[in-house]
């Protein structure tokens, strides 16, 4: 059996209940809902209640004096009973609903991964931690809003409250569908995306001597892969090679260019277009580049695009290349005379 608390329920141990049920030993197990000491501690397993966290006792609540346990490796939201649950059982959760995965370091990665995009929203709703604390880097970002839905299954002020427990068993479902959602995601789309990240990463040499494009033959969702991956592995920053500038890939039968940004999220890109090309479009832009085939620089020189692979290439290293003589033409003229 797991043991969690009576009344009204919320989105951390409807989740934790949920996972926990992933688990060969606790496949079949009833949910006991109750406040009472005298029912909870015989039970195997106790979630969200009983004032105690100790895993060695299989007791997992959030709520007493001093509580302060985090996920780790660089997540600081406090956690609630679902973020205990994940934090000590996730892997084997995950492997139950990913058989096909195994373990090692795709197993790893997805944990992080789920953890930061699913499991830290949950945790820093129910503590209440702030989303954002003034100038300070965001504490974690809201995706699904389900803690909110999960409150809404429970009896409103003028309704019968009878029903709770089969309501919470609704909340379980609830939760326990948007997680298994989540994690096929990870595992089918998120996942493959970063495999081909890395692969671009790592041939970026071969697409220029710079190193600092890198080029997709078919496109994917790239951008948090490659800031990730940057990071780890790294690499230099900046506006100069070899640091990674820009990305080349096809798009509507065309190829696109585009600048990357400082950092994710920044609409501030490292070394845009050069800035006579902004906002030129087709065979003006081509005779202003010299190169055959363009079709659009972005006014802000974040993004642009050519008819062939041959194009966007010859545009980066022609962006490279001004980029490169800019710091001569601005450097002051000495006087030969002094």
């Amino acid at each position: 059996m797991i043991g969690t608390h009576s009344g009204t329920f919320h989105c951390d141990e409807a989740l934790a209940c949920f996972m926990l049920k992933c688990l060969p030993e606790y496949k079949d197990a009833k949910i006991v809902r109750s406040r009472d000491p005298k029912v909870l501690d015989p039970l195997p397993i106790l979630v969200d209640v009983g004032a105690v966290y100790d895993p060695a006792k299989n007791r997992f609540d959030h709520h007493q004096r001093g509580f302060s346990e985090v996920f780790g490796n660089g997540f600081n939201t406090k956690l609630s009973s679902a973020g205990l649950i994940y934090k000590h059982f996730g892997k084997k959760v995950l492997s139950a609903l990913l058989p096909n995965v195994g373990e090692g370091e795709t197993l790893d990665k997805l944990y992080m991964k789920i953890y930061g995009s699913f499991i830290q929203e949950i945790d820093g709703i129910d503590n209440g931690v702030l989303i954002k604390d003034g100038s300070q880097p965001q504490n974690y970002r809201i995706s699904t809003d389900l803690s909110s839905r999960v409150r809404y299954l429970n009896p409103a002020w003028n309704e019968d409250s009878g029903d709770i427990d089969e309501r919470f068993l609704k909340a379980v479902e609830l939760t326990g569908q948007d997680f298994s959602q989540c994690v096929q995601r990870c595992a089918k789309v998120w996942l493959p995306a970063r495999e081909l990240v890395a692969e671009a990463i790592k041939n970026r040499f071969k697409i220029h001597e710079s190193g600092s494009v890198v080029l997709f033959d078919s496109y994917c969702s790239w951008q948090s892969h490659l800031f990730e991956i940057e990071k780890e592995q790294k690499l230099e920053t900046g506006s100069k090679p070899p640091a990674l500038l820009y990305v080349l890939y096809p798009s509507g039968g065309k190829w696109r260019i585009q600048a990357i940004a400082e950092e994710e999220g920044s609409f501030t890109s490292r070394l845009p277009l050069p800035e006579p090309w902004r906002g030129v479009r087709g065979e003006e832009l081509s005779k202003l580049t010299g190169i055959p085939g363009c079709v659009f620089a972005h006014a802000s020189g974040f993004i642009g695009g050519n008819d062939t692979k041959e194009g966007v290439l010859a545009m980066a290293e022609a962006s490279l290349k001004a980029a490169a003589e800019e710091p001569a033409k601005k450097k002051p003229k000495t006087n030969s005379s002094a």
